[in-house]
């Protein structure tokens, strides 16, 4: 049985009732084991858990350091297209929304990774909306083939593809895939995906099944905190990093935590699901859940955030960041707030976002890896 099978066997209802039912007993024992299981997990990302979120950060600070030393890894999204086939209510690329649309050319690409690598970056996320038609794998083999002699670790963030293409990409240099469930409740999921392919929840889910099958160094997934029930969608997340590196130990699981942003012509959509955001002590203590729950995991955190909670962050969980992200095809080079999929919070150059890390006691680490060839 694949990851995503296990996954669909799990009452998200039942969840919710044992993530309320949790009481301090239940947090201090968590904390004080040494082997922590999901059920533990549910108790530190409960209500009950809030009063312990000094302790917790403590735990989890001595677990990142130790298992990740004094270093923060750096990256940066490239937007390459905002084309879209998909009606999603609570994005900027949905097909329905009135901005202009644009993909990049193979020269504008490199113009962009001219301004990135200009500004230190060698960890390159690639993102685009999904549209398979315009924006598939003919413009995904060709995009990696130029390209990949610049970076040294490469990452892409699209649509769900099949396991054949994603060996194609992995023999183009293609390192790590993230793919984000956004919910892992069927019926929330429907609620906000009403056209185009992504409303097939399954084919989604299964995406990271084939990754793993497919050899990718890193598999990356999470959920769009505030489309459902955060803490349950946490604890999906949770479970689904755990089998992922059951299932398919060669690879490496990165967690992030996107929070709902505001985006180009969805405003009521953003402020109809506040209920159900986290607010930031909350995603503090939610990190720091996953760190303590799963020691070896990496842990995200983007642009997303404003810039005083990500330097708070950064020393308690966390192992990489996205900086100075532009979030519109061509961004580097030619910004355009209007073609954005969300607004970012932390728009400080890399340069000051660097230096934040330095004060942490932290090393910037700009390269994952590196091949080494004898001489």
């Amino acid at each position: 049985m694949g990851v995503a099978q296990a996954l669909l066997k799990e009452d998200l209802s039942h969840i919710a009732l044992q993530l309320h039912s949790k009481t301090a007993h239940d947090v201090e024992r968590a904390m004080a084991s040494h082997s922590r299981t999901l059920d533990d997990f549910m108790a530190l990302v409960s209500p009950a858990a809030a009063p312990y979120l000094e302790e917790m950060a403590a735990q989890s600070q001595q677990l990142t350091r130790h298992r990740f030393g004094n270093t923060m890894q750096l990256f940066v999204p490239l937007y390459l297209s905002n084309l879209c086939a998909n009606e999603c209510s609570y994005c900027g690329f949905t097909m329905s929304n009135k901005i202009k649309r644009t993909t990049l050319s193979l020269a504008e690409t490199q113009q962009e990774i001219q301004a990135i690598k200009g500004m230190g970056f060698s960890q390159l996320l690639l993102v685009t909306g999904e549209h398979e038609t315009k924006v598939g794998m003919p413009y995904f083999e060709q995009t990696l083939q130029a390209i990949r002699a610049e970076i040294s670790y490469l990452m892409m963030e699209v649509q769900p593809l099949k396991q054949s293409d994603y060996q194609r990409l992995k023999c183009l240099g293609l390192d790590a895939v993230l793919v984000y469930q956004e919910t892992y409740s069927p019926q929330h999921y429907a609620r906000y995906h009403t056209r185009g392919k992504k409303q097939d929840f399954l084919w989604r889910l299964e995406a990271t099944d084939r990754i793993g099958r497919a050899g990718i160094d890193k598999i990356g997934i999470g959920a769009l905190l505030g489309l459902g029930d955060w803490r349950v969608d946490s604890v999906m997340t949770a479970l689904h990093g755990q089998l992922l590196q059951q299932h398919y130990w060669r690879s490496r699981v990165s967690i992030s935590f996107p929070r709902l942003r505001q985006c180009e012509g969805n405003s009521h959509n953003t402020q109809a699901s506040q209920s159900t955001l986290p607010n930031e002590k909350q995603l503090l203590q939610l990190i720091c859940a996953h760190r303590l729950f799963n020691p070896h995991v990496e842990l995200s955190l983007s642009t997303r955030e404003s810039a005083a909670f990500r330097d708070g962050a950064m020393t308690l969980g966390v192992t990489s960041m996205s900086a100075a992200s532009q979030t519109q095809p061509g961004g580097y080079t030619q910004p355009s707030t209007a073609l954005n999929q969300f607004d970012i919070d932390d728009s400080r150059p890399v340069s000051m976002v660097v230096s934040a890390i330095q004060q942490q006691g932290l090393e910037p680490v700009w390269k994952d890896w590196m091949p080494f060839t004898a001489g």
